[in-house]
């Protein structure tokens, strides 16, 4: 497979989860600011110019995050990386779908991206306010549904992937991280294949 990927992304989150399913792939780095994914190349295999995008071995494109996830615990990780369980599948896209499009869709792009959500240059900063608010009330909300669990739902899963790059942003945004959602990053971080990944990504760990 071909794995479309930016360090330090939300693509770190399936980065993750290819190494804990032990997933022969090969890397791309699409470099943002460089303006990689409007290149013509890039667009032919993915119109949305986003990423994380995975080709799998028979040619055919998956873009997002949650649609890439929950294929790769379908097929792969079924019992390991999905739950097992009806419930717990519902449980875990719930999850996802909460911080891909609350936490990071609405609070974290604003915070990083104030220009897409305005041309005013002076509401800028009224803008990344409210990412922030948006991103607090979010961890808030997840804290509570972290509260006597190890992971999101239950044992590690794709859920956890999701939780993991929004909590990492966070700790490079100046944004403190609720007590059950630090144990959670703190116990995400101490898993080898997260190490591993951080460490292929360019990130030190303490």
């Amino acid at each position: 497979m071909k794995f479309y990927m930016t360090p330090g992304s939300c693509s770190t989150g399936i980065h993750i989860l290819l190494e804990e399913l032990e997933q022969v792939f090969e890397a791309y780095i699409v470099s943002l600011p460089a303006g990689d994914h409007r290149r013509p190349e890039f667009v032919a295999m993915n119109p949305k110019s986003t990423i994380p995008v995975l080709v799998r071995d028979d040619g055919s494109v998956l873009t997002e995050f949650n649609a890439i996830a929950w294929w790769l615990g379908r097929q792969f990780g079924r019992g390991r990386l999905m739950p097992a369980e009806l419930e717990g599948e519902v449980r875990a896209l719930e999850l996802m779908d909460y911080v891909v499009g609350t936490l990071h869709g609405q609070g974290f792009a604003r915070l990083f991206v104030a220009e897409s959500f305005t041309s005013d240059v002076e509401q800028f900063e009224a803008v990344r306010a409210r990412g922030r608010e948006i991103v607090e009330q979010g961890f808030a909300i997840l804290d509570a549904r972290l509260a006597g669990r190890e992971y999101a739902v239950g044992a590690f899963s794709i859920a956890d992937a999701a939780l993991f790059y929004v909590e990492f942003w966070a700790t490079r945004s100046d944004i403190a991280l609720p007590a059950h959602c630090a144990a959670h990053y703190a116990r995400m971080l101490k898993r080898p294949a997260v190490r591993q990944v951080l460490a292929e990504e360019g990130y030190r760990l303490a």
